[in-house]
């Protein structure tokens, strides 16, 4: 497990080195702020960059609280590209300045790309020069200079408007006594300076976690502060630990998720049921690869018709996480799970994601269902979307189905179940008829999967076989 260094009470020289950051979003004004067109020819007529307090005035805008709404504005425009908020807190116009708001995207040999905000497709390149002072991931404003020698738009930096990167993971060394961190991150080629005393309990040759004291510069080098060892490497799982560390990925539950959690069982509340189609009855089964680790899907088809019923049940995660609540919140910003060979790194807490929002056979569960009626040439003729609640009869596997299906053994699929499966591959391959009859092109890419030795390092690559059960699915 990773190693935490003690951190020094006074943190505040570190912080006042960082750019500001702000958690503002824009909004709605119910209060007479200019609008973005008002402020853009305003700052177009001064031809000056201009502080808030001045806009403000000109504007006639008195008090704190439309100060406060003014500087959201402002925010939203500087995020959007309109205009450029420089390191003395001015605004102006980033077309007067002929000057290129994006992301930088470092790379291993030391010079790097601008992403733009304005969305054109042609990122900027920018010389190892360039990026000495910069890091992967920060917001910045260039001047498009000319063209490279391979034809590229080539910039140069004005300003740094947001800083990417607090927390670098690497290797702590030292050379000529000198504490050093080599990021592991190869979008990251600034080595990070540690000073004498800001290295904790790491050891050499330790991956550590380092957060940033003071941000590279055209001659001098980025300094920092261990705040985490990881571990030595060559240690079980820390392959895994460095990934996470190195790429960012949310990995802790804030205090107000755990918060909200508490109140969760294993169990699907009776209240939640009330209202809802119960579906407990039908066979709805489960088919995943053999190490799949949450069902979020079910399926169940019947002849009907001269046809087929099928349902498609969705775990109904909406029944748990509301719109705005922390556990959204946090769910938006982590995006998806991180599945890793020792490890998931999930979107939601466990009680959720491996619990109630997980189809697990023999368990009830809140979905949300797509009821079909397929006629025999594999066309929808209806469907229905509605909340139910159900009950999986089985977790089956892809091999499992597969052996079914071929005829190999008609044990790997519980008798009961049989009838729905055979049904499901009559109507798969009504669908692929449909598809040839359309033209459809058939895209079979090989899958691959990665097999690990007992050191947690890749022993091999193997081709995982296909088979109808995966293309039912």
């Amino acid at each position: 497990m990773p190693r935490k260094t003690d951190k020094p009470k006074n943190s505040s020289n570190s912080s006042s080195k960082r750019s500001r950051k702000s958690s503002k979003k824009s909004k709605p004004y119910k209060h007479p702020i200019p609008s973005q067109n008002e402020l853009i020819d305003f700052l177009t007529e001064a031809g000056k960059p201009l502080k808030a307090d001045a806009i403000q005035k000109a504007f006639g805008l008195k008090g704190q609280r439309m100060r406060s709404l003014l500087v959201d504005r402002l925010y939203a425009m500087v995020r959007a590209g309109q205009i450029l908020e420089n390191r003395r807190g001015e605004y102006c116009l980033t077309a007067k300045l002929d000057l290129v708001t994006g992301t930088v995207s470092g790379h291993r040999d030391g010079f790097g790309f601008v992403i733009r905000d304005d969305g054109e497709p042609d990122d900027i390149y920018l010389s190892a020069t360039q990026m000495r002072s910069l890091i992967d991931g920060d917001r910045v404003a260039i001047r498009i200079t000319g063209l490279d020698r391979r034809g590229r738009a080539e910039g140069e930096l004005v300003d740094v408007l947001e800083r990417g990167t607090r927390e670098v993971a690497g290797q702590f060394i030292r050379e000529r006594g000198i504490g050093i961190v080599v990021p592991d991150n190869s979008r990251i080629s600034h080595r990070i300076l540690i000073p004498k005393g800001e290295a904790g309990n790491a050891r050499p040759g330790d991956m550590v976690v380092v957060d940033i004291l003071d941000y590279p510069s055209r001659v001098e080098q980025a300094t920092g502060r261990i705040i985490t060892v990881i571990g030595a490497p060559g240690e079980k799982g820390i392959a895994t630990d460095i990934a996470i560390h190195s790429h960012g990925i949310p990995f802790k539950w804030p205090q107000a998720v755990l918060h909200e959690i508490e109140t969760f069982g294993t169990d699907v509340p009776g209240t939640a049921k009330e209202g809802r189609t119960d579906l407990r009855a039908l066979d709805l089964v489960t088919i995943d690869g053999i190490d799949a680790r949450d069902f979020d899907d079910a399926v169940f088809c019947e002849q009907s018709g001269g046809g087929w019923r099928l349902l498609v049940a969705i775990a109904d995660v909406s029944n748990y996480v509301s719109v705005g609540s922390e556990l959204d919140k946090e769910a938006t910003r982590r995006g998806t799970s991180v599945y890793f060979p020792d490890r998931v790194v999930p979107m939601l807490p466990e009680v959720l994601s491996n619990g109630l929002c997980s189809l697990n056979p023999k368990v009830d569960r809140l979905c949300m269902v797509c009821d079909m009626q397929v006629d025999g040439n594999g066309s929808v003729t209806r469907s229905r979307f509605y909340e139910a609640v159900m009950r999986s009869k089985a977790r089956l596997t892809y091999s499992q189905v597969g052996k079914f299906l071929d005829g190999a053994t008609n044990k790997s699929v519980p008798r009961d179940l049989q009838s729905s499966v055979r049904e499901l591959h009559a109507l798969y391959k009504a669908l692929a008829s449909a598809r040839k009859r359309r033209g459809a092109i058939e895209i079979d890419l090989p899958q691959t999967k990665f097999k690990l030795n007992d050191d947690g390092e890749i022993d091999k690559i193997e081709v995982v076989p296909r088979n109808d059960a995966h293309r039912l699915i």
